[in-house]
């Protein structure tokens, strides 16, 4: 039998240590077996969570020696450094060929005992900055739900445990077997998008007093029409050149990739805010057709308008009821 060691540090977030233990212990073989062992261990015999929780511990660190799967889970704010013994058995059983996986910050974790040097890695968006921040030779993805490197594997936000989970049973154990560990889990085998989609897209910060701002009004006030460069221009008062290095020096961005970001944000609030066609999205939005909407969307946002809307609309069709189906 497969054996999956979660370790559990310091400050432990209890979410990333749930959702992979439910997700092999839901897994079963076509006849009905069980297809993993799940073995939390820890380096002291009690570990404090988040959330005030304390968390009584059998298994030491020997055990990840003996596990096919080791799953890290991320920590919050706060915990304890990592100690040399953490250190030397996650290096030792790496170098054994074991299977190591992090769920959301826990990539810090992998980062920080040089496991992921020199390979992608994900982890949840709002952290992403950091660890490329503070190990430049990690490769971060910010806009994938996770990332499978072989041996070692990376998730985004908690929830996409679930998904990376559910890809290591599917390559372990084939497709079946993971649509019914899918199934139990109230999951699909696999989600359109990555992690893009929930990444709130906010303009660069702009110093206060900036003479950008009443340019920044009226173009958000004017998005549903052309606004180009001379016309942004024009309105403060420069020369296109001017304007475009000033613009730079003050956003960190071009006027042109500044605007396209607005009309993508503005796109996104009408289809979680408002019931209108993807063309009428289009055409309040500024963008020149559907088509070339649906081609920005899809590679700001990681996934298709229909597909955005679908999962972040926040109203319901009149007359129909709220459930706790999903229906």
């Amino acid at each position: 039998m497969h054996s999956v060691a979660i370790l559990l540090l310091d400050r432990v977030i209890p979410f990333d240590m749930a959702a992979p233990m439910q997700t092999f212990d839901w897994t079963r073989l076509p006849d009905g077996r069980p297809a993993y062992r799940v073995r939390p261990c820890a380096e002291t015999p009690e570990v404090a969570a988040d959330g005030g929780l304390s968390l009584r511990v059998d298994r030491g660190l020997e055990a990840l020696a003996d596990a096919d799967t080791i799953i890290v889970p991320g920590r919050a704010d706060g915990a304890a450094p990592l100690s040399p013994a953490v250190v030397a058995a996650l290096r030792r059983a790496a170098g054994a060929g074991t299977r190591i996986a992090s769920v959301c910050v826990g990539a810090f974790v992998l980062a920080e005992t040089g496991l992921l040097d020199g390979l992608r890695a994900t982890t949840h968006w709002v952290a992403a900055d950091r660890l490329a921040r503070d190990f430049p030779r990690v490769e971060v993805q910010p806009d994938v739900l996770y990332v499978d490197n072989g041996q070692i594997l990376t998730s985004a936000g908690a929830a996409a445990a679930l998904d990376m989970c559910l890809h290591m049973v599917r390559r372990d154990l084939g497709s079946a077997v993971a649509a019914n560990t899918a199934r139990m889990s109230v999951m699909p085998l696999e989600r359109e998008g990555g992690q893009a989609q929930f990444i709130v897209h906010e303009h660069p910060p702009v110093p206060r007093g900036s003479a950008f701002e009443p340019l920044f009004e009226w173009i958000e006030d004017n998005l549903a029409h052309e606004v180009t460069l001379g016309a942004m221009a024009a309105r403060a008062g420069m020369s296109e050149r001017t304007f475009g290095r000033r613009f730079r020096e003050q956003t960190g961005t071009t006027p042109v990739q500044w605007l396209l970001r607005a009309r993508v944000r503005r796109a996104q609030y009408l289809l979680e805010n408002s019931d209108y066609t993807v063309e009428r999205v289009a055409q309040q939005s500024g963008f020149g057709s559907p088509t070339a909407f649906r081609e920005r969307f899809r590679k700001v946002v990681g996934t298709t308008p229909y597909a955005y809307r679908s999962a972040f609309h926040g109203r319901r069709p009149v007359g129909r009821p709220a459930t706790g189906t999903g229906s």
